[in-house]
């Protein structure tokens, strides 16, 4: 006999027929009048995350909300990370009734707005403002090339007609989603630091985890707590297996011994994908020999932030 119970899956089944844990993200957009306006989501994730000439976030939400109308109309927007003190996290929820215009909701909000990286390097182009209260921000614009979601218009407020998209754009009667490359990550400067220098628990920002509406009158989350670390299992190869599979990757570039040996705890599934990239690295820096000098600042990803 099983466990588990039955659960119906109804509408919105991540808040009403599940315990599902997700971020709490203010998106900012650009208003008819150039202003930002901010809503709260939790139905923001990674979408790209590497093998692509850029990376993008995934974010799902109601075509008639103003995020989704906004960003039909200039496709830019900005993704704050708040911290979990109750008076953000409360502002944050005021922000959250749908059908306020933008003006409305934000008439008394108390988020503090300023410009981020992308207006700064391009005076000449509109950007929405980012929330100085964030721990972190990606400043974003919606890549409406893909899934032909270019022809998608704003404007109908209670539901679109078909056809819709597969994945991008306009994808039911009153649901969107917008795959959004990621142009600048901003970071206040304790977690910058946390990043680029070795990371420990002192490092980590206070997120908030939230699960939705519960019932129909409080919105549910947890403050954070300090995390916790597990080591993670390794298991070695051997220098001559690495050696095996360096030989094979480039006729032009080789590895000493020395090189080899820096990759033998690189999973064997990941290895050849490595080992490329190295190569990669080589050829753009004109080296035919790869050292472990040479290795030491392939594998340091930071190096050039660290200067």
């Amino acid at each position: 006999m099983s466990s588990f119970k039955d659960l119906r899956i109804v509408d919105n089944f991540y808040q009403t027929s599940a315990f599902f844990p997700m971020p709490t993200v203010l998106i900012g957009t650009l208003a008819a009048d150039g202003s930002t306006s901010l809503g709260p989501y939790s139905l923001i994730q990674p979408y790209y995350v590497a093998g692509k000439d850029y990376y993008a976030m995934l974010l799902s939400c109601r075509n008639s909300s103003n995020t989704a109308q906004h960003l039909l109309t200039n496709g830019k927007c900005s993704l704050n990370f708040i911290t979990d003190e109750k008076k953000l996290f409360k502002e944050a929820v005021k922000l959250s009734w749908p059908g306020d215009t933008p003006a409305e909701k934000m008439q008394n909000c108390k988020f503090t707005l300023e410009d981020g990286l992308m207006s700064l390097e391009n005076p000449d182009l509109a950007f929405p403002q980012v929330v100085a209260e964030s721990f972190q921000v990606f400043e974003c614009t919606w890549m409406s090339d893909l899934d032909g979601a270019s022809a998608d218009e704003p404007g109908l407020l209670d539901g679109y007609p078909p056809p819709y998209r597969d994945f991008n754009g306009i994808t039911s009667e009153f649901g969107a989603h917008f795959i959004l490359r990621i142009d600048k990550i901003l970071m206040k400067e304790k977690y910058h630091n946390g990043i680029i220098n070795g990371i420990s628990a002192k490092d980590f920002p206070r997120v908030p985890v939230d699960y939705g509406y519960r019932d129909s009158k409080y919105f549910w989350y947890t403050r954070f707590s300090r995390p916790r670390s597990e080591l993670l299992p390794v298991r070695e190869g051997s220098v001559d297996s690495v050696r095996y599979a360096a030989d094979r990757i480039d006729a032009d570039v080789k590895f000493t011994d020395e090189a080899c040996a820096k990759m033998v705890k690189v999973p064997r599934v990941f290895l050849n994908t490595a080992l490329k990239g190295c190569v990669a690295w080589a050829k753009e820096n004109q080296v035919e020999l790869i050292t472990a000098e040479h290795m030491d600042i392939i594998n340091d990803k930071r190096a050039k932030e660290k200067k």
